[in-house]
């Protein structure tokens, strides 16, 4: 696990800060904005001293929980996903809050909120920015062990979910099967498998 033991990602940031690579911001606009994410346009140099247009998305950073009761099942998500049509099966996640100081601050509330479950503790997997050829978003991954349902529900007005116990090796075995199509939950489950079995 990639983590100085608070939740802190201490990994090398790859090639940060490149000067054979990194583009020079000349300008920024944010050219739309919704509930959720903003679409920024900037006036980039290039390397070669070219100077060009780039828009990406700016989301942030959120938290995904692979949350595990007393008996070992996983707590999961069946979410109403609007771009793809369709329920999709997936890990309770959300987004950070001004006040989070740390990225595990947000991991009890957003377990809580999605699925009415309380961690007993915690402990960060990875981090990973999932799209960052076109968008800011960062994801940091939780484990949550001793999950109980003793919390409150408490869903945004556009959040439609069914909340429901699987076994992990029922996550492995649809990731198998190319059933788990949530792509933040094959990630997270994938990476769990990895860690728990090298």
């Amino acid at each position: 696990m990639n983590d100085d033991g608070n939740g802190e990602d201490d990994r090398p940031a790859d090639g940060e800060g490149d000067p054979e690579l990194a583009w020079e911001t000349l300008g920024a606009r944010t050219v739309y904005t919704c509930e959720g994410f903003d679409v920024v346009n900037e006036d980039v140099q290039f390397p070669d001293d070219t100077v060009g247009a780039y828009d990406y998305v700016v989301e942030g950073e959120s938290v995904v929980v692979l949350p595990f009761t007393r008996e070992g099942d996983v707590v999961i998500i069946d979410e109403w996903r609007h771009p793809v049509q369709r329920v999709n099966r997936g890990l309770p996640a959300g987004g950070l809050e001004p006040e989070d100081d740390d990225p595990e601050d947000a991991v009890a509330r957003e377990l809580e909120e999605e699925t009415g479950y309380e961690p007993g503790t915690v402990e960060h997997l990875t981090t990973v920015e999932p799209s960052n050829g076109i968008a800011d978003t960062v994801f940091h991954y939780f484990v949550a062990r001793d999950c109980t349902p003793t919390g409150a529900q408490n869903l945004d007005y556009n959040e439609d979910i069914r909340v429901d116990t699987t076994t992990f090796e029922a996550l492995v075995e649809a990731a198998r099967a190319d059933e788990l199509l949530d792509g933040r939950t094959m990630l997270g489950v994938l990476c769990y498998e990895l860690v728990e079995n090298r």
